[in-house]
């Protein structure tokens, strides 16, 4: 226990607000909240195909690798669709 208190205490800001590390997925809810968008926003995106998601049954889940190498990914500025 005191090794997972000791890594979450070194963690950044940002992960220590990420929803349970061991989740394989999010729902678009904590997706929007991580991404600092609102939920109709984050619904929005996944009907446009611009947040990854998969269907389970009815549940609309977000992977959490999908997302995070969606918010590593870095395109230049001239790219991008004006």
């Amino acid at each position: 226990m005191q090794d997972y208190d000791a890594r979450r205490a070194e963690a950044s800001p940002r992960t220590r607000l990420l929803p349970s590390e061991d989740r394989l997925t999010w729902t678009i809810t904590e997706a929007a909240q991580l991404l600092g968008v609102s939920r109709a926003t984050a619904y929005e995106a996944a009907h446009r195909g611009e947040l990854p998601v998969r269907l389970i049954g009815r549940r609309v889940l977000v992977p959490r690798v999908a997302l995070l190498r969606l918010l590593e990914h870095d395109e230049p500025l001239d790219s991008r669709p004006a």
